[in-house]
């Protein structure tokens, strides 16, 4: 309880603050880097070499990419039933299948389950969301910007060169080391400014201007992130028998708020800008409400 009442302060200290003169308005950017560059390698390099690799080590991948590829699907689905442009389109194939998993994910996550279920939130957020955003969300950005031209070189440098991806790869080769102290208590102070930074960086970056001339595809966006896609995985762990912890790890961080990352792919393309800041904005919100149901459901 302690720590989601502290990601509630985070959130809220992160909205004001971007309502003042005390911070520039790079400075979720400068947060936003650090996490990325620092905080997420020593989580992961802290976590993944605990992990007992085994088939439950496969559920949030399974699980992760059959969420994603359904919803882009309902995303075109919907986008022909009420002819959106093929900018909104762009912007919605982004921010309804791409979730939140790490920035939110983890401090929510780790709330209700504990320390224990952090690698298989690292393993759901890389080889599923992350690696996803790099691939799909590259083809999505040259496709329905026409800005860019997509190829395997451009997809292949965005995942080598992102620094929680490189570090995941490393952390599997360490899979049953255990550290010095003094290396596993700097990984410990360096992962524990995930929480804070992230939260609050998340907070700094909330716009809640509701969209009234573009209430079809906000409304959808929402349906499909946080309503749907969970289903979905409920679904999909039904159909492969997973059960347990890490199934239902699996399901919430399918129905994490829209990420960020994929939204701000989307505003610099040019594609819906304001509609997806809103989406990104109530969606984060909502979410906190609909993770805690799929908690006590799942």
């Amino acid at each position: 309880m302690t720590n989601f009442l502290l990601i509630f302060i985070y959130l809220g200290a992160g909205y004001m603050i971007s309502h003042t003169a005390l911070f520039k308005k790079s400075f979720p950017d400068m947060l936003n880097k650090f996490v990325i560059y620092f905080s997420l390698p020593a989580m992961i390099l802290l976590q993944i070499p605990k992990l007992n690799i085994s088939q439950d080590s496969l559920i949030p991948i399974v699980v992760a990419w059959s969420t994603i590829i359904l919803c882009a699907i309902l995303v075109l689905i919907f986008s022909k039933i009420f002819n959106f442009s093929k900018e909104i389109t762009g912007a919605l194939l982004l921010v309804a299948p791409l979730g939140n998993t790490s920035f939110l994910g983890i401090p929510i996550v780790q709330s209700y389950y504990g320390d224990l279920a952090l690698p298989y939130v690292i393993i759901y957020d890389q080889v599923g969301s992350f690696l996803a955003l790099a691939t799909y969300g590259t083809f999505v950005v040259a496709y329905y910007s026409n800005k860019t031209k997509v190829n395997l070189s451009i997809i292949l440098k965005k995942l080598f060169t992102f620094p929680p991806f490189i570090f995941l790869l490393l952390a599997f080769a360490l899979v049953g080391i255990e550290y010095e102290p003094l290396v596993a208590d700097i990984l410990k102070v360096l992962s524990s400014t995930i929480v804070p930074f992230a939260v609050l960086a998340v907070g700094m970056q909330l716009k809640l201007m509701l969209p009234k001339d573009d209430l079809k595809p906000f409304s959808t966006a929402l349906l499909i992130k946080l309503i749907i896609s969970p289903i979905l995985a409920v679904i999909v762990c039904k159909l492969f028998s997973f059960s347990g912890d890490i199934a239902s790890i699996s399901i919430m961080e399918a129905g994490m708020g829209p990420m960020i990352t994929a939204g701000a792919m989307a505003s610099i393309a040019g594609m819906a800008p304001r509609l997806v800041s809103s989406i990104l904005g109530y969606g984060i919100i909502v979410s906190f409400m609909t993770t805690y149901i799929l908690y006590v459901s799942f």
